[in-house]
């Protein structure tokens, strides 16, 4: 109630001061235009005045309505093309999963440019590409995913690598390798498919070279990458002994420089590994010097004793086969009952012409073991020796061994 009467004190105040100022002669203004002139009472100037700020106002906010309101339809067509974006490549990624290539490619590369993640589009969408077997158009994807985020190089090169890997180009694979390999000298991944690559090439040089990294990284499994590297130096010492036999074709006097070379190059864990040193010692033997492989397998039996070895150590010529069947012999006094080492015994027996000894040695060795090369050995010493029908008989039951034949009842001869 206070202040409906306080309002209408107010105008009534007011309303009396205007028509006060109505009746008080203020003057009058005069507005000069060109040729034109304007002359008004003074307060029918200062309405006009009023009346023209508040025109000017109005407009001024009429426009920036309508220019938020523009604003506000560019918004709205945006978000409802990103919306289309992402259900586009929910529907290529559905369509990658299951092999549906084309569908999926088209619905990724053409959603990639509005989507939120136009990398992972265009790196979905090189791969449906793949899958359908053209490459040009997965180089033209990478290129894009590349260009459509910063700081993308590894990702995109990865993809590459790993798509130029299963499409057998593994000389582009390897060529994006050893850039990304620039980029980040130590990407664990990288070095993985470097590996990979270089073992499809069959490059084991370079392989060689990159293990001592694989295994600092710890990028493969110790095992694994043990049987790596035998594998590596197991190849790199054929390949050499093929170029120390080339160069004895040309030269029978030639060295084994190729080879010997190769074998001061191994690593320490590779020279110690029962495997390498049989593979070294057999080439060396294939190559015609027995003598050296006898040497070698003498000095690493006395330390390490191995099966593998014992049984080539049975089968090369070393100088002095006397002295070789007398070191064999001492260490059967350590290992009485081993199959191998009497195998090993045997074949050293024949090699110095003490036929009964060998023959005893074999038997010894088959007693302990069946083993397909003990009966073989024994068969043809057999045989050698007028024994027919022992020979016979060993070999019959060498190859029911061997064929896993049924007991069977069989006529009497």
């Amino acid at each position: 109630m206070i202040r409906l009467l306080l309002l209408l004190l107010v105008a009534l105040l007011v309303g009396t001061a205007l028509s006060l100022g109505l009746t008080y002669d203020l003057g009058y203004i005069r507005i000069s235009l060109g040729h034109y002139l304007i002359e008004t009472n003074f307060w029918v100037g200062l309405g006009l005045i009023i009346l023209l700020v508040v025109l000017a106002v109005s407009l001024i906010n009429t426009f920036r309505h309508l220019r938020h309101g523009t604003g506000m339809v560019a918004g709205w067509v945006s978000r409802g093309n990103e919306r289309r974006a992402r259900r586009r490549t929910t529907l290529g990624l559905l369509a990658l999963a299951e092999g549906n290539w084309p569908r999926a490619r088209k619905l990724l590369a053409t959603s990639a440019d509005k989507a939120d993640t136009p990398l992972i589009n265009y790196l979905a969408a090189a791969q449906a590409a793949f899958e359908t077997g053209d490459h040009e158009a997965v180089d033209e994807l990478l290129r894009k995913a590349y260009d459509s985020t910063p700081g993308s190089s590894m990702a995109v090169g990865l993809t590459q690598a790993q798509l130029q890997l299963a499409g057998n180009r593994l000389e582009q694979a390897l060529a994006t390798l050893l850039r990304l390999r620039k980029e980040s000298p130590h990407h664990p991944f990288v070095l993985k498919l470097l590996k990979n690559t270089y073992l499809r090439l069959e490059d084991w040089r370079e392989l060689s070279r990159l293990i001592p990294e694989l295994r600092k990284r710890d990028v493969l499994p110790g095992k694994e990458l043990d049987e790596l590297e035998r594998q590596v130096w197991h190849n790199l010492l054929e390949r050499a002994a093929e170029d120390t036999q080339k160069l004895r074709k040309d030269n029978p006097e030639a060295s084994l420089e190729p080879l010997t070379r190769l074998w001061d190059e191994l690593p320490g864990f590779v020279r110690r590994d029962e495997y390498t040193i049989r593979d070294y010692a057999s080439l060396l033997a294939r190559l015609g010097d027995e003598a050296q492989a006898e040497t070698l397998l003498r000095k690493v039996l006395r330390n390490h004793w191995s099966d593998e070895l014992i049984n080539l150590y049975g089968r090369v010529k070393g100088n002095q086969p006397e002295e070789q069947l007398l070191i064999a012999e001492q260490w059967l006094k350590d290992r009485p009952n081993n199959a191998e080492l009497l195998l090993a015994l045997g074949r050293l027996s024949l090699r110095n012409e003490l036929w009964g000894k060998a023959k005893e040695y074999f038997q010894t060795s088959l007693h302990l073991r069946r083993s397909r090369e003990t009966l073989a050995e024994l068969s043809r010493l057999n045989a050698h020796m007028g024994e027919e029908e022992a020979s016979i008989k060993l070999l019959m039951q060498g190859l029911e061994s061997d064929n896993s034949l049924p007991d069977l009842p069989m006529p009497r001869a």
